[in-house]
Order: structure tokens, then C-alpha cells, then sequence
């Protein structure tokens, strides 16, 4: 073979070679099928953690490079409820978001993964499944335990020489007049949102109606107006307005938790998922359960907020990698310890250690363990806003309390729920 010819075919050969490895290198650079990365949505009800929350989702895609999660974080002041509903019934829902339970669970079913075969199913706390269950499925995760009653500081207790907690309405009158004689202001009411009314005070009168009242109401027979529980509720947002701060359903949860982080207000009606926004205040806070009337031995309010779930109309592969991430949460050495020593969440799984669930954790497990427990009312997130709504009205002197009841019976009867439900 002539030179030149030789070399002609060396370099054509070289050039073919190095072609082919380039194919090859391109074949190995692209991802397999199962390994494409896959981005969820995840939707976060809790303002108190949104820093801590994105902490942990980043920590889990640094242990699964190929999931990114992006996290949308709604609470507080803006409608979670109708911003979801909305998302939801337009298929634009998110692939991981909140349900209370109960009722909501209900509604939303067409939406709701079934997470009946899940790992963590098995090792839930008593009861705390319930709320989710239907047809004897699961359709979501438990996300914590929390307790709801009158958040306080001690020191300005202290100061105003109240030596005990108030267990009845009239020991409630007694310690808002030492603490006024003191020149402190009893509490700071943030009723701007209408959740703090409608699903967080309703619920305290819910849990303290005569037994068989849910059920009166639904066959007819019960009127808001004839149970001396809801009487009540509306005698003790009087006295929470008179002893309070101006404006009140002007007043949104952050500049209620102000006032109060800052020691102008002895009490708020709270919970223990407050305590993220305690960490770093000069403040020491405890928390007793709602003395609601005279008649009635103290309860906390406690039980399960809401649970995760999953959007049933993602794609098997979203929903297949949203499963994980939720097991990844609760069963993981990581994620447990993002539950109790970042969120300071009470969790619902019995094994998980109870640690550094913080001051307010700690005195709502107490209380938990040492009362009778009253859970969160079972009754639609659609009402629970409408009583919310009727609730401001009257703050705002704009109904009497006999015309709110009333439009308690009719939001009732009407039951005007999810459109998209339908």
C-alpha cells in the first residue's frame, strides 16, 4: 500500500474511531428512563416553618439528586382554601398538598391518592388515622399532633401576681382584671383571618356542645341558638374584644403574634405550632385549654391538623417519588429529627422519640396526657369559613348575636361546599 494511501486510511479509521466513542460517550451521558429527574410540587400550610421546611426538602434532594421539589408555602393571612380548591379543580393541583380530614376528605376524595399500602401506615398512633380513612383506605399521612387553647406569658402572669390558671370563665374575668390593674393588656386578638374563628373558636364550642348536637343539626332538630356552647363562645369573643387590642378582624396573625412576642398582651388563643416563631423571643410562653364556661371541666383541644396527601391526577412517576419523599419524612433518622427539633412538632408515629418539641410541645403533650382530649370538629372547611365570616361581622357590630347564630343554621342547611366536589 503506497504511502499516502496509508495514511489517508489510518486517518479515516482514526476519525471513525473517535466517532464512535463520541456516540458511545453521548449513549452513556443520556439519563435512563427511570432515571430522569422528576420535580414535584408541594404544597406547605405552615408559615411558621417555611424556612425550616425548605431546609429539609433541600436536604433530601442532596441525598436524590434526581428529584427537585419546589415549595409552595401558603398560610397565615392569604386563603389557602380557596386558592387550593381553585388549583385543584382546574388540574393545576399541586402533587403533595394538606387535607383536614373528616369531611374535607370527603369532598376532595377524586383528588386523594390511596396510601393504604404505605410503610409508615402500620406504625401511626391510635386513632390518628381516622380522620383520613375512608372505605377502610388511607388516603393521607398524619403530619403532627397539635393542641389549641390560650397561649401566655408567664412573666406578665407573674407580675400581675396570678398564681394560677384559669380553669372556669370567671377565673378567666378574674385574670384579665389583675393583669389590666397592672396596666397590661389581656389579649391580643388577631381575627382577621377567618380560620382563627371559624375552624379554631367553632371547634372549642363544637367540642363542648351537648352530645348528639352534630347530629341534631344535620337531621333539623338542633339549633345553633339552643346549645348553651355556642352562647357561650359568643360571650367569650365578647370579653377576648373588650380586653384586647383596637381592630381586631383588622389584626392578622403576624401582628397578633407581635403584640404578643413583644409583652404588649398577656394571651393569645393559640397553639403549639407557634413555637418556631417563639424561638429567639425573650419570652417564656405556656398554654392552658380554653375556659369556655363555669360548667364544664378543662379540655384541651387537640388532635391532628391535617395530613399529607397526594394528587391522585400527578403521573405514576410523581406520585410514585411523593410516596417516598412522605415515608423519607417520617421513617428517616433525617426527617424525624426535622419533626421534632426544627418544627418542634408532637409527632403522630409511635416511633418516633419525643425530643425538643419545645415549652409549648412539651405543656400540650402534658395536657394531653393528663385531660380529657377533645379532637377538632368534624364539619366542612367551606363552613368553618362562612361561620368564620359571620363571627367578623359581628366583631364589626354589623349582626346581633342572635342573627349570627342564625346564620349559623343557614350556612348549615346550606352546606355550600366545594363546587368543584360536584
Amino acid at each position: 500500500m503506497k504511502p499516502t494511501l496509508l495514511k489517508v486510511f489510518i486517518i479515516g479509521f482514526l476519525s471513525f474511531t473517535l466517532s464512535a466513542c463520541d456516540e458511545t460517550t453521548e449513549k452513556k451521558k443520556e439519563p435512563k428512563p427511570e432515571e430522569e429527574t422528576i420535580t414535584l410540587t408541594i404544597r406547605n400550610p405552615k408559615v411558621e416553618i417555611a424556612s425550616e421546611f425548605e431546609e429539609m426538602v433541600s436536604t433530601y434532594e442532596g441525598d436524590n439528586p434526581r428529584v427537585t421539589i419546589k415549595v409552595e408555602t401558603v398560610g397565615g393571612a392569604a386563603d389557602d382554601y380557596s386558592d387550593i380548591t381553585a388549583k385543584l379543580a382546574a388540574g393545576e393541583g399541586p402533587d403533595i398538598f394538606t387535607n383536614l380530614g373528616r369531611e374535607a376528605a370527603k369532598e376532595w376524595s377524586r383528588f386523594l391518592e390511596d396510601l393504604s399500602g404505605e410503610p409508615w401506615v402500620d406504625r401511626a398512633s391510635k386513632h390518628v388515622l381516622s380522620g383520613i380513612t375512608l372505605d377502610n383506605k388511607v388516603y393521607g399521612m398524619p403530619m403532627n399532633i397539635e393542641g389549641f387553647g390560650i397561649v401566655y406569658n408567664r412573666e406578665l402572669f407573674a407580675s400581675a401576681g396570678i398564681t394560677s390558671l384559669p380553669s372556669t370563665y370567671t377565673e378567666l374575668e378574674e385574670a384579665a382584671r389583675k393583669l389590666e390593674e397592672k396596666g397590661i393588656m389581656p389579649f391580643a386578638n388577631g381575627y382577621y383571618e377567618d380560620w382563627k374563628l371559624g375552624h379554631h373558636m367553632a371547634s372549642v364550642a363544637f367540642a363542648q356542645a351537648d352530645r348528639g348536637f352534630l347530629q341534631g343539626l344535620d337531621n333539623g332538630s338542633a339549633r345553633f341558638s339552643d346549645d348553651p356552647a355556642f352562647r357561650d363562645l359568643f360571650t367569650l369573643i365578647d370579653f377576648t374584644v373588650r380586653h384586647g387590642n383596637d381592630r381586631p378582624t383588622s389584626t392578622d396573625y403576624y401582628t397578633e403574634l407581635e403584640q404578643f412576642t413583644e409583652g404588649k398582651a398577656a394571651m393569645i388563643l393559640q397553639g403549639n405550632w407557634i413555637q418556631p416563631l417563639l424561638e429567639g423571643k425573650k419570652i417564656s410562653a405556656g398554654m392552658f385549654p380554653v375556659p369556655l364556661s363555669n360548667r364544664q371541666e378543662n379540655r384541651i383541644l387537640a388532635g391532628v391538623p391535617g395530613y399529607w396527601v397526594i394528587n391522585s391526577q400527578s403521573s405514576p412517576e410523581e406520585k410514585r417519588e411523593a410516596k417516598k419523599f412522605l415515608n423519607w419524612v417520617v421513617s428517616s433518622e433525617k426527617g424525624q429529627a426535622y419533626l421534632t427539633e426544627k418544627f418542634h412538632s408532637i409527632p403522630a408515629f409511635k416511633d418516633i422519640p419525643v425530643k425538643d418539641i419545645g415549652p409549648l410541645g412539651e405543656e400540650t403533650l402534658k395536657l394531653i396526657r393528663e385531660t380529657n382530649t377533645f379532637n377538632w370538629s368534624s364539619f366542612s372547611p367551606c363552613i368553618k369559613r362562612e361561620m368564620g365570616e359571620i363571627m367578623q361581622d359581628y366583631i364589626d357590630e354589623e349582626s346581633s348575636r342572635q342573627e349570627a347564630l342564625g346564620e349559623f343554621d343557614d350556612a348549615w342547611k346550606e352546606g355550600a361546599c366545594l363546587s368543584s366536589s360536584s
